[in-house]
């Protein structure tokens, strides 16, 4: 039997839609949606013309997300990355390599799309096993 845990902490952004911030799934799995540089003590997007400052901010919500479900980086298993341009692809891998140990580094995918909520320039999403 599968068993689901909604997580949500209030150090990351609240969703914008009919989502979750998380769900752990039969204990071990962890499928954290998407996250965008929106800061929560203003609870607006930041930095909005700056890849490398929106991508710094993604990453903190999305790691307080990990903490709340009681992961940390080395548990995630696999990311996509949404661009709104591939020319910040480096910027954006620069600071995402920041958060991983390069010899056990997740799965990923890195797609540029038309548009992202908010009009914001990156968007993340992870997977984590405990």
């Amino acid at each position: 039997m599968t068993t689901r845990k909604i997580i949500k902490t209030d150090k990351a952004p609240e969703p914008v839609g009919p989502y979750n911030q998380a769900i752990a799934a039969t204990g071990q799995m962890i499928f954290v949606s998407g996250q965008i540089a929106i800061d929560t003590k203003i609870n607006q997007i930041v930095y909005t013309d700056d890849v490398s400052k929106q991508t710094e901010q993604v990453m903190a919500n999305l790691e307080a997300i990990l903490t709340e479900a009681g992961a940390t980086w080395s548990n995630v298993v696999k990311t996509t990355v949404f661009l709104k341009d591939m020319n910040d692809f480096a910027t954006v891998n620069a600071i995402y390599g920041k958060y991983f140990d390069p010899e056990n580094a997740p799965a990923r995918a890195c797609v540029e799309v038309a548009r992202l909520p908010k009009d914001v320039l990156v968007e993340i999403d992870c997977i984590a096993v405990l």
